[in-house]
């Protein structure tokens, strides 16, 4: 069985290696390889003093800086697990999360209401601050050799509220998440030299697993918070030179709508792309291959339970709608039927995907039978709802959620080729497509559409639009206007909210 050293251990051969070439940076500050280890020694001393050790959990809130991600990689470097929070959670989720956890520290902008009094309290800026103060030369000799973590220890506990609300958390080790990296350096033919701007939230798998990739291959990694201050963005992409980005489907779409083809101006740079976390529409798809022609453009595949799995570069690869891509270096797929027996699949005979690899998750955490129902009781795979085919070439096609596509009198329709025509029309700012009941068809696609602020519609024209966009029996069977469109953090849209808003009498 291949050893995969934790990410940390990478981290500590890379500033051995050259510490002197930029390691994580943002907005406000950069560290160097070499300083980045000191700082993750530092921070591993002073975490020992607040009692994290070897499999304890720490909450963390996150800040989306270079700070945050050096207190993650000394929490592991101590033993501990690795709990990120995402930015302003509610007070009863933190407190939920910390109380679950059992974890010993929380570290945030202010203390948890109702917190337990054995758990500890600090913030990220005070404890870097110390370090700021008295830099290297603090740290106590045995600093300098400490045991790394080994491959199977829990590595991080990611809790995901998905798209039904209800908090999973994913058991992630050390193996999984060196394993995952290696996935994004070789799909991506990751150079030494890159340099990445991540703007996706640290605090959630997609953001961490690209920087986990960079750090590993001994590359630059740059934080941005979001994308919607759009010139701060591009400012980061001038002053670091950056080589490549991450962004998700949503996040692209933000920067058309603010920008139009400003991305086009750094085709000369960047290397590459890579999208993941939600459908890519195959709209947006065409637009960015026009913009940047020579740029790698990829769209990953995988879940928080087994990410980074699947990958294409669709601008070598046109021509073919709903595609994945190929398994990436630490994945298998199968395809399975409802019994989840594997068959061979096509167009004709789509089945469940299913993908097996050091990549899966340990487990969801506290939780056996959910784990169960998702690996199906000890099998090497993990079974998903989404429905696809492998072709003749070793292709992967998904075809969408079982839940989400719509049967429309027979016919499939995945409610992202509507959704990518609709909110090309002006006045519509977001939109979501959901299968509603209907007694002729069984099933009808109904959209909702949210409007920008002050914008004139007209709901004819609208049709008219789409009438011309769209096949005719891929139109929408009623549209109805919405305040917004619920979605997660990463952009995927809540569809069960919008199927019972439908259904409320």
């Amino acid at each position: 069985m291949k050893i995969y050293p934790s990410v940390v251990e990478n981290i500590a051969r890379n500033a051995a290696l050259f510490p002197e070439k930029t390691a994580l940076a943002d907005s406000r500050k950069s560290y160097t390889y070499g300083e980045l280890w000191n700082l993750i020694l530092f921070l591993y001393q002073r975490l020992r003093d607040l009692n994290v050790t070897k499999g304890s959990c720490v909450v963390i809130e996150c800040t989306q800086n270079a700070d945050y991600m050096a207190c993650e990689f000394a929490i592991q470097l101590a033993g501990g697990i690795f709990v990120p929070l995402e930015k302003n959670a509610s007070a009863d989720r933190t407190l939920e999360i910390i109380k679950d956890t059992e974890a010993v520290l929380y570290m945030g902008k202010s203390p948890a209401e109702g917190c337990p009094a054995s758990v500890g309290f600090t913030t990220i800026d005070a404890l870097v601050s110390q370090f700021d103060t008295r830099g290297a030369d603090s740290l106590p000799a045995e600093a300098a050799a400490p045991s790394f973590p080994e491959g199977e220890n829990v590595a991080e506990i990611l809790f995901s509220t998905g798209t039904t609300g209800k908090s999973k958390g994913i058991v992630l080790t050390h193996t999984n998440d060196t394993a995952l990296a290696e996935n994004v350096i070789c799909g991506v033919s990751m150079k030494p030299d890159n340099v990445e701007l991540v703007p996706m939230p640290l605090s959630h798998s997609h953001g961490l697993r690209r920087t986990y990739a960079n750090l590993v291959n001994g590359s630059s990694v740059v934080f941005a918070d979001g994308v919607t201050l759009l010139k701060k963005v591009f400012n980061l992409m001038d002053t670091y030179r950056v080589t490549a980005m991450d962004l998700s489907p949503s996040m692209l779409s933000i920067i058309f709508k603010l920008s139009k083809d400003r991305l086009g101006d750094y085709a000369h740079v960047l290397d590459y792309i890579q999208l993941g976390s939600a459908p890519l529409p195959e709209e947006d798809k065409v637009h960015l291959s026009r913009i940047l022609p020579r740029t790698r453009l990829y769209n990953f595949y995988g879940s928080t339970e087994a990410g980074c799995s699947c990958l294409l570069d669709f601008n070598s690869m046109s021509g073919k709608p709903g595609c994945i891509g190929k398994p990436a270096r630490n994945a298998r797929f199968i395809v399975v039927d409802k019994d989840r027996r594997e068959i061979k699949s096509s167009k004709d005979n789509p089945g469940f995907l299913a993908s097996s690899g050091p990549i899966n998750m340990k487990g969801y955490f506290k939780a056996p039978q959910l784990t169960d129902e998702v690996t199906g009781g000890g099998s090497p795979y993990i079974y998903t709802k989404d429905l696809g085919y492998i072709d003749e070439e070793g292709y992967i096609y998904m075809l969408g959620r079982k839940d989400d596509v719509i049967n429309y009198g027979g016919i499939k329709i995945a409610p992202e080729e509507i959704e990518s025509i609709a909110v090309k029309y002006g006045p519509v700012s977001d939109c979501a497509c959901v299968p509603v009941d209907d007694p002729l068809t069984g099933q009808a696609p109904k959209l909702f559409i949210s409007l920008e602020e002050g914008a004139s519609y007209d709901q004819k024209d609208f049709k008219n639009y789409l009438a011309g966009a769209l096949d005719a029996s891929k139109q929408p069977k009623y549209i109805e206007i919405t305040d917004s469109i619920p979605r997660t953090f990463n952009g995927k849209i809540k569809r069960n909210l919008l199927i019972e808003k439908d259904r409320q009498p």
